[in-house]
């Protein structure tokens, strides 16, 4: 088949996160998907070790979910959730993901659209459960340098991520970072996982103190850092955590937007870790990527505050459109049905050991730093001398270079900066996690030999 994709350069759309000289290269056009592989335009097959953007659980050809889709479009295809109207499907969905989630006890859910108006909404709710309770100085919130939370104006400011915030004056004023909980880029010399965990949190609450506890609302954080690289927390990390804000009156807010429904071995990210939060973001999973949908998760703490006290200080006026939509809810309830039927932790569980050993039996090469990840999530680190001190050359982008290899030989990775991601479906069989694995090598092989070229070049 002739390559047709020329007629898309210099396409209409502003695209997100893409940078204005990527217009005047071909785009990789995606035109259908048939479980876990996407075809290009052109009719080219690849892999999908991302599942979209950590989105496409169930593949890309779930009869039960375009059907429950169908179905709910032929019955009710819009009715917004304002002024205590609603619809069933809405009502539904919140009951079975309060029944699901059993870390705290939620109360209420807040449907939105995306997991960036997730995060947004939560800052909102802390704000107005304060003005509530009569603390209107207590407003900060503290993220974590590198996560990611979104890209809108709150959650951008949120993330922890430079590129986020340059040029668009983030973060705003009202968000404060703390360390980035990642061992081996930042332990000291002979410093242990735990203490590298204690001293990350007696900085937390050395910033606390400085702000004053008064002043600081919550804490979020993702249970596992996704964009960032698959951040796993080091030991007792956030049983530290949980105990300074407790300490201070902090809510802790969960952001499980990659980690939850599964993607880590456990129903959400926090269970793997203890983590007991006042709120939580999911998204993604939800849907498995079929209908933008997320929600905010409220714990009856705050729920009861917001409820009660409205009467006094006004309703809580936050919402949108589409919250709540009957589609996307009546898919996201058959995708959770799927997740309990199928037992999806223990498929995630059953295949992410020969996906973790298989990929981490690669960590000797001279470029890779780390290989490090949990569940059906890893990522690869490339740097030089296997320091974390010593990053390729930003030119040499040596993971972009690995990505674009993977893709030539039909398999397709985030890449970001010199790390690069790994999310695939957890209906990935054996065969194609073989497959995953091989090319995997392949373009290991061929990334290691253009660092050589580049090297010597350098001399």
């Amino acid at each position: 088949m002739a390559n047709i994709t020329n007629e898309f350069m210099g396409h209409d759309m502003l695209a997100p996160f893409t940078a204005g000289w990527q217009s005047d290269m071909e785009p990789l056009v995606i035109e259908k998907s048939e479980g876990s592989y996407v075809y290009d335009i052109n009719g080219k097959k690849y892999l999908d070790t991302l599942s979209g953007l950590w989105c496409a659980t169930l593949g890309g050809s779930e009869t039960r979910l375009v059907e429950a889709a169908n179905k709910q479009l032929n019955t009710l295809p819009f009715y917004h959730s304002f002024w205590n109207r609603t619809t069933k499907p809405s009502l539904d969905l919140a009951k079975e993901l309060l029944n699901m989630f059993t870390a705290n006890k939620m109360a209420k859910v807040f449907f939105t659209n995306s997991g960036s108006e997730a995060n947004d909404t939560q800052v909102k709710l802390v704000w107005y459960y304060n003005n509530a309770l009569g603390r209107p100085q207590k407003k900060k919130i503290i993220a974590r340098a590198k996560a990611y939370h979104g890209s809108t104006y709150i959650s951008a400011g949120l993330s922890g991520l430079p590129p986020m915030h340059q040029k668009f004056d983030l973060p705003p004023p009202f968000v404060l970072h703390t360390e980035c909980p990642h061992y081996w880029a930042y332990h000291l010399p002979g410093e242990t996982e735990e203490e590298f965990s204690t001293r990350l949190a007696n900085n937390l609450e050395s910033l606390i103190l400085k702000e004053g506890p008064e002043t600081v609302a919550a804490f979020i954080a993702e249970p596992v850092l996704g964009a960032a690289g698959v951040i796993l927390p080091p030991a007792t990390y956030f049983d530290k955590v949980q105990t300074i804000l407790r300490k201070y009156d902090i809510l802790f807010i969960a952001d499980e937007v990659v980690c939850g429904f599964g993607r880590l071995g456990t129903m959400f990210g926090g269970d793997k870790y203890n983590i007991k939060p006042d709120l939580v973001s999911v998204a993604k999973a939800l849907s498995s990527g079929y209908m933008p949908i997320a929600a905010v998760l409220v714990s009856q703490k705050i729920s009861s505050v917001i409820l009660s006290e409205s009467n006094k200080i006004g309703a809580f006026c936050h919402g949108f459109t589409y919250s709540g939509h009957p589609v996307a809810c009546a898919v996201a309830l058959e995708a959770l049905k799927i997740y309990k039927e199928r037992n999806i932790t223990e498929v995630v569980n059953k295949i992410s050991q020969k996906f973790q050993e298989g990929l981490k039996a690669f960590a000797d090469s001279p470029i890779i730093g780390e290989i490090r990840g949990t569940g059906l999530a890893l990522s690869t680190e490339f740097v030089d001398n296997k320091s974390p001190n010593d990053p390729f050359p930003y030119e040499w982008a040596v993971g972009t270079y690995f990505g674009a290899q993977c893709a030539k030989y039909g398999m397709l990775v985030s890449s970001t900066g010199d790390h690069v991601n790994m999310a695939p479906p957890f209906m990935l069989s054996l065969e194609e996690l073989d497959e995953l694995i091989r090319i995997y090598g392949k373009a290991l092989k061929d990334t290691e030999k253009r660092v050589e070229e580049l090297k010597s070049q350098k001399k």
